[in-house]
């Protein structure tokens, strides 16, 4: 990002940002970045609006004419878009083999929600579950392959996570659930938990090419 006729003031494109953000994770799947300096610079990478913006994330790294991708060796799935959730005075789940989309939406009014992401196939880089919680609760169980960064803030309640069953097994493949949102006299409880023992590798959590 340091090319002479890139004017620093210059807007970036949507590209350009997942082509650092990309950069940031394959360097800290060398170990040369950890997970928290990993985490602040992808919030700066997204949040990035011009040029200057993006040059100090990458300035103490080795430059790459292409950054790496993230791969997978699983069959890549279609993205299906949006989920959108409402559980009021009920329930929303999601468990076993599904598919989460780069954008989630899931609100709770006296009810709850249960998302399980330990078989889920992950249809973006980084997917973000976005949920609204007013006198309910819910709970996201992720498997040790899944980065998880959470923004959520509790008011008169609690948004938690993510606290480990089991220890995380994070690579430069494993894909990035993002939560963000508020639980109003309720909660939001994040977990790690390890997988089933019979269940296959295929079946574990991936992210596409």
């Amino acid at each position: 990002m340091d090319d002479a006729d890139r004017s620093p003031e210059l807007r970036i494109s949507d590209d350009e940002r997942h082509a650092v953000a990309e950069q940031l994770r394959e360097a800290a799947g060398e170990g040369r970045l950890d997970l928290e300096e990993l985490d602040e610079r992808l919030a700066a990478a997204y949040a990035a609006r011009t040029y200057a913006d993006l040059v100090p994330l990458t300035r103490d790294l080795p430059s790459t004419s292409t950054p790496a991708r993230r791969t997978s060796s699983v069959t890549p799935v279609s993205d299906p878009g949006k989920l959108r959730g409402i559980a009021v005075m009920s329930g929303f789940e999601r468990k076993g083999v599904w598919t989460a989309p780069g954008s989630m939406t899931v609100v709770c009014v006296m009810g709850g929600a249960t998302l399980d992401f330990r078989e889920a196939r992950f249809a973006a880089q980084e997917s973000v579950l976005t949920i609204s919680v007013v006198m309910g609760g819910a709970e996201i169980v992720v498997g040790p392959e899944v980065e998880v960064v959470v923004d959520g803030i509790g008011i008169m309640g609690a948004f938690v996570g993510p606290s480990d069953k089991v220890e995380a097994e994070l690579t430069a493949a494993s894909p990035v659930l993002r939560i963000r949102g508020f639980a109003f006299w309720g909660g939001v409880n994040v977990v790690r938990r390890p997988h089933r023992d019979d269940l296959p590798p295929d079946r574990k959590p991936h992210r596409l090419h």
